[in-house]
């Protein structure tokens, strides 16, 4: 995911959380949103060497009770998603051998950065 203040893009403390509800209701217009998943270099790599992706971008995936073709959501934005929307049974088959982290319903994230709050580390 890209945007026209890329040196903002990174911090996910501020901008994820817009940008994944906005998305959220984007496609809550057309049907109902199960699941929010990071995948790519963001699911694969621990929360506290994020660092080390700045420049990546952001490969999220949806389970929706349908699968979404060519969704274009937050083009108006000027946010550019690698966005996948599928069903359960897709996202099963998508993500088997794959290193996800769940941003909705559970916030997989917001525990990673509570858990390095705590151990004293801002994951930078």
């Amino acid at each position: 995911m890209s945007q026209v203040k890329p040196e903002a893009i990174w911090q996910h403390d501020q901008v994820l959380p817009y940008i994944l509800t906005s998305l959220k209701d984007k496609i809550s217009e057309i049907t109902a949103v199960e699941k929010i998943i990071l995948f790519g270099s963001r699911g694969r790599v621990p929360f506290e060497k994020w660092n080390e992706l700045e420049g990546k971008d952001w490969d999220v995936l949806i389970q929706a009770r349908c699968k979404l073709k060519n969704a274009h959501v937050l083009v108006d934005k000027n946010y550019h998603l690698d966005l996948l929307v599928l069903d359960e049974n897709q996202i099963k088959q998508f993500c088997h051998n794959k290193t996800t982290k769940e941003l909705f319903p559970v916030n997989e994230l917001e525990l990673l950065i509570n858990q390095e709050k705590h151990n004293g580390n801002t994951g930078n």
